[in-house]
């Protein structure tokens, strides 16, 4: 008896912290929309036609044009690109919607992808998917194939306070210490190291300076590694910390606090620039960037195989 009364009491308890709690969703964050786009490659490199997804609203489009990150209200981007450099037309795909059940998932892709430029030169690049909120500018130009971060525009507008980012994943992470520097102007070559999924919330409060540089105060922090496989995990919470308690946390690395990661964004003038993270603040934020890879590393960095699937992104709030 007093057994079931103890389980009566734990079930009540749990009712009403929930009930202290409100869940909104991401932005088609349920991953059940995508735009497909065919894009048909150079001859010079082979000619073929590769299928982009993004997330999005339905459509299809079957010309080789930018695709237009925003539309009705969308915050995300993705890896996968269409490139233009010197005339010569390139898609790289690494992001996919995949079923799952009677809907679909977010499925991101670490490989090495290969270019043979005029059926002889074989250019590698090791790339890891990735979904972020955010703008990518395409068509990917010279710089952008030399530095990712040049052409996304990390972020969106925000202001609200969130206490945890829920979603469901599940991880198919290579047993391996190794991993691959790649950029195709060279020969891969590889290093030690541990590749991991990564899952994270960043909050930030921006501002602008008179010369048109971007600064930031870090607000609100949720970070995690994947860095074995697992199968799904539904309803997986992600705390958000606020201020610099992340700092305070045991696992806690330099790249989860700020200045630990690239962040580039576009100006008031229209340019792309690095977003200075100078600190922390508990003010309220103006900006955030939820992102999902494969990878762990830098651009060019990671491992082959590793593959990150991700469905019904959500933000809890406080009542």
């Amino acid at each position: 008896m007093k057994r079931y009364i103890c389980l009566v009491v734990s079930i009540v308890s749990l009712c009403f912290v929930n009930a202290q709690e409100r869940i909104e969703p991401v932005p088609f964050g349920d991953m059940e929309q995508w735009a497909v786009r065919y894009i048909k490659e150079s001859r010079m490199i082979g000619g073929k036609t590769r299928v982009l997804y993004a997330i999005g609203p339905t459509d299809t489009i079957r010309q080789n044009q930018p695709y237009v990150y925003g539309q009705a209200g969308c915050p995300w981007t993705v890896s996968s690109a269409y490139a233009k450099v010197a005339g010569i037309e390139k898609a790289s795909g690494t992001v996919y919607p995949e079923k799952r059940g009677k809907g679909y998932c977010c499925r991101m892709d670490s490989k090495m992808d290969s270019v043979i430029a005029i059926g002889i030169i074989r250019l590698k690049v090791m790339v890891a998917g990735s979904i972020f909120t955010g703008k990518t500018s395409e068509p990917v130009n010279n710089e952008g194939t030399k530095d990712p971060y040049a052409v996304v525009d990390m972020g969106v507008p925000f202001t609200k306070h969130p206490v945890a980012m829920l979603l469901d994943y599940k991880a198919k992470i290579e047993d391996s210490d190794e991993i691959i520097y790649a950029q195709a102007v060279s020969k891969p070559t590889k290093k030690k190291g541990r590749d991991a999924a990564v899952m994270s919330v960043f909050l930030q409060k921006r501002w602008e300076d008179q010369d048109g540089n971007i600064h930031a105060y870090r607000v609100g922090t949720g970070y995690e590694r994947v860095y074995n496989s697992i199968d799904w995990q539904n309803d997986h919470r992600i705390p958000i910390l606020w201020g610099d308690e992340i700092t305070k946390r045991s696992d806690y690395k330099s790249y989860m606090g700020a200045g630990g990661q690239v962040f580039k964004a576009r100006n008031s003038k229209g340019k792309m620039v690095l977003v200075n993270e100078e600190g922390y603040s508990n003010a309220e934020p103006t900006h955030i960037i939820i992102s999902c890879s494969s990878g762990c590393y830098e651009a060019f960095v990671g491992h082959p195989g590793n593959t990150l699937w991700v469905d019904n992104i959500r933000l809890v709030y406080k009542e």
